[in-house]
């Protein structure tokens, strides 16, 4: 499985973007995807994640309210709306996917060692 992210860019603080993450290879349809990110010299922090038929999502809690993930199966990718940027959000954002199941209530999703596969990330630069 290999996933692709794109659409990271500079935006000001208050303003929106749009990420992207497409796979190829694998049972796109049958994984839990979900979406990390990084600034310079913090760890690798849970973002969103969603269920295999679009269902079932979490979002960190510094995002909720702001941040939506959805997905196409029938494209293979997943998409992070992102509204109301931070400079706090800036950082590269990173895909993940995992074949694994977990049960409603845990929150097993939010470590990274649970992934199966990483994109590259896509930077993501919020001014203020």
């Amino acid at each position: 499985v290999q996933l692709q992210a794109s659409g990271g860019g500079l935006v000001q603080a208050g303003g929106s973007l749009r990420i992207s993450c497409t796979a190829s290879g694998g049972s796109f349809s049958t994984y839990t995807m979900s979406w990390f990110r990084q600034a310079p010299g913090k760890a690798r922090e849970f973002v969103a994640t969603i269920g295999w038929d679009g269902g079932n999502t979490y979002y960190g809690d510094s995002v909720k309210g702001r941040f939506t993930l959805s997905r196409d199966n029938v494209k293979a990718t997943v998409y992070l709306q992102m509204n109301a940027l931070r400079p706090e959000d800036t950082g590269d954002y990173y895909c993940a996917s995992s074949s694994k199941v977990y049960y409603v209530g845990t929150n097993v999703y939010t470590g990274t060692s649970w992934y199966d596969y990483w994109g590259l990330g896509t930077l993501v630069t919020v001014s203020s």
